[in-house]
């Protein structure tokens, strides 16, 4: 991932309604929501909602697609798994990572042995 479209993903998401909306599409799944669920489950007025779906999809962290007379948004796993990936290329100094809690890598340098 190029640096430029990193920082337009982590600005998408530096504000409280786009990083709800994108957490809800993120566990919405593949087959996303309607704007009017979006909304509804969020409380944002149509017209926040349509400026911060445009900023998400700007930052290609959502797609939309019609569906009869609905538009469906859904995050884009793609851009996701890539900003994690970017940010997290160098984690442990290039030692591999665990997710378990005790073996991922630590702020503070082991003393060593």
């Amino acid at each position: 991932m190029e640096i430029k479209t990193t920082i337009a993903a982590l600005a998408a998401l530096a504000q409280e309604s786009r990083l709800a909306i994108f957490r809800l599409l993120v566990q919405a799944g593949p087959g996303g929501l309607s704007v009017g669920k979006i909304g509804a489950a969020l409380d944002i007025p149509p017209s926040s909602l349509s400026f911060h779906l445009k900023e998400l999809a700007h930052a290609h962290l959502v797609t939309s697609r019609q569906d009869g007379r609905f538009v469906i948004y859904s995050a884009n796993f793609e851009t996701m798994n890539a900003l994690i990936a970017f940010l997290t290329e160098n984690c442990c100094g290039g030692a591999p990572c665990s997710t378990h809690p005790s073996n991922v890598c630590s702020s503070v340098e082991e003393p060593p042995p």
